[in-house]
């Protein structure tokens, strides 16, 4: 669980970050067109790898079940 808040809490500093730059952007103090294809392509990586590491680890965090047998015999 502990993983999955550090992971959130990256994500959504990533996303304030992408978005100030992204507001600058409007308000012409940074050149957009160059940034903002970067930062989506970024985004969307950072995004991926994050999606892989939680399904690693939901798999290997997952409880141990009993044997379906165990529990019709049982």
């Amino acid at each position: 669980m502990k993983v999955k808040k550090i992971i959130a809490y990256t994500l959504s500093a990533l996303v304030l970050l992408f978005s100030l730059v992204a507001i600058l952007g409007i308000w012409d103090v940074v050149d957009i067109e160059y940034l903002i294809a970067r930062m989506f392509k970024s985004l969307m990586v950072v995004l991926a790898a994050a999606a892989v590491v939680v399904l690693i680890f939901s798999i290997l965090d997952r409880p141990e079940r009993p044997d379906r047998r165990e529990i019709d015999e049982g």
